[in-house]
């Protein structure tokens, strides 16, 4: 009989840990979800910032590998940024607020487009990872970025306005009590950037506690990414 997903539910999928190699020699360290079936689409994870706990397991994107593939047919890329620890163990190197990983970023699509062959691929940050996708996330082989709780700490106008120049679909899923940009403030924040996306999410906190916020968030990705999965199942 079909059992109500839980946040433990790992549904089936062909789960492999793998390595990369940056351009300044580091080796990162990450795992690859794949369905068991052929793959629709593709997110690669940009985990939340390493020195406030985030890494390849911060919980939405430990619950994406355990469950889009099965229900969505998504492929689930996560790996851990420099000096960053999970139970899969920590990548080389130290963490560097944001500049270094610029080659974490780099490398990791690079080994989804030239190892992987994967297609459809779409750019996923949380938090700190926002920062990371919208700086680095450049290649021009993916379709986009879903960005999840972005603070715009470490984001210049600058930075901002390139993605006038790139008109891919940007989407930011933004927290009613999110703790560092309310869905008003992040209205003029991203004002450099016309075509974003601004999605306000009632009810929700930066880290997207609760399963109802986690449903949201994975029905929010599977839409962009593989809309016809929609709507998402709750029981497997």
């Amino acid at each position: 009989m079909p059992e109500i997903i839980r946040g433990n539910t790992i549904l089936p999928a062909l789960r492999k840990p793998f390595t990369l190699r940056t351009s300044d020699d580091l080796t990162l360290i990450g795992e690859v979800a794949e369905p068991l079936g052929e793959s629709k689409g593709v997110m690669l994870c940009l985990h939340p910032n390493p020195t406030g706990g985030g890494m390849m397991d911060s919980h939405v994107f430990r619950k994406a590998a355990y469950r889009l593939p099965h229900l969505a047919g998504i492929t689930v890329v996560r790996f851990n940024t420099r000096g960053t620890s999970s139970d899969a163990g920590k990548s080389e190197g130290e963490f560097d607020n944001g500049l270094g990983e610029k080659f974490d970023v780099e490398a990791a699509l690079t080994y989804c487009f030239d190892e992987l062959q994967l297609s459809n691929l779409w750019v996923v940050g949380w938090s700190f990872g926002t920062d990371l996708a919208l700086h680095y996330a450049k290649d021009s082989r993916h379709r986009g970025l879903i960005l999840l709780s972005p603070p715009l700490k470490n984001s210049s106008i600058e930075q901002l306005t390139y993605w006038n120049s790139d008109l891919r679909p940007i989407v930011a899923l933004i927290p009613e009590f999110d703790d560092y940009l309310k869905p008003h403030e992040a209205v003029e924040r991203f004002s450099p950037i016309p075509h974003i996306e601004l999605i306000p999410v009632d009810g929700a906190k930066h880290l997207w506690i609760g399963e109802p916020s986690v449903y949201r968030v994975l029905t929010e990705i599977v839409g962009r990414i593989v809309p016809e999965k929609l709507p998402l199942p709750t029981q497997a």
